[in-house]
């Protein structure tokens, strides 16, 4: 999965935001446009997306909006349009924060810094009676350990951290797996059972990990 997706026509600033984050040892992709955006983020995901509002098809507030349809990742708008209503449309459409143009890049890399430390950097995510503990790599159901793979673990996590948003097959796939693996798509059929197996009640009812038929899978806790 790349960290940081940014999305902004301009190339210059794009390149130059990319090398900077780059530096800071962020994996990085660019988009130039709301449509090439969305494509990279179903394909590959991002832990955040750096989004500019003004975009040649596709607007910025548009690509949030479908985002949001699908995760709670992490946005950043980033933004010539400093107005009152727009920084309202960005953020009541569900982005984090939103920074105007020109800013200075210290500013810039503080807030990213600030977003991955206040959403990933939490030791542990609980939801229900599952509990994954990211510093030991370890998973808990009801305080007892669920022995895991790694690769279960990050699935079970990744789609823990968009509780409730159904996530695409291909998406799952590319982000636990990533794209130049060369392991099958199946394999992510396999280790939604066992998983299951692991921690459902009901492994063939299952009511944590359900499918959404048609889409993909997403968490969810009664």
């Amino acid at each position: 999965m790349t960290d940081i997706l940014i999305v902004e026509d301009n190339k210059e600033l794009s390149q130059l935001l990319r090398d900077f984050l780059r530096n800071e040892g962020y994996a990085v992709s660019t988009a130039e446009t709301g449509e090439k955006a969305l494509a990279l983020y179903e394909r590959y995901g991002a832990r955040l997306v750096v989004l500019d509002i003004m975009l040649p098809g596709l607007d910025g507030f548009s690509v949030l909006k479908k985002i949001r349809e699908k995760s709670n990742t992490p946005v950043l708008i980033v933004s010539a349009k400093g107005e009152k209503e727009d920084k309202l449309n960005g953020l009541n459409g569900g982005a984090d924060d939103y920074i105007e143009k020109p800013y200075d890049i210290d500013i810039m890399l503080a807030k990213i810094a600030g977003i991955f430390k206040r959403r990933y950097s939490v030791d542990s995510l609980t939801e229900g009676d599952i509990t994954v503990d990211r510093v030991n790599r370890a998973v808990y159901k009801g305080g007892v350990f669920v022995e895991t793979t790694s690769k279960e673990l990050e699935l079970l996590l990744l789609l823990m951290e968009n509780k409730n948003r159904p996530l695409t097959k291909e998406y799952i796939f590319n982000a636990v797996w990533g794209i130049d693996s060369f392991s099958e798509p199946q394999t992510l059929t396999v280790h939604i059972k066992r998983l299951r197996e692991k921690i459902e009640a009901d492994p063939k009812n299952p009511q944590k990990i359900v499918t959404v038929w048609g889409t993909g899978y997403k968490y969810t806790e009664n």
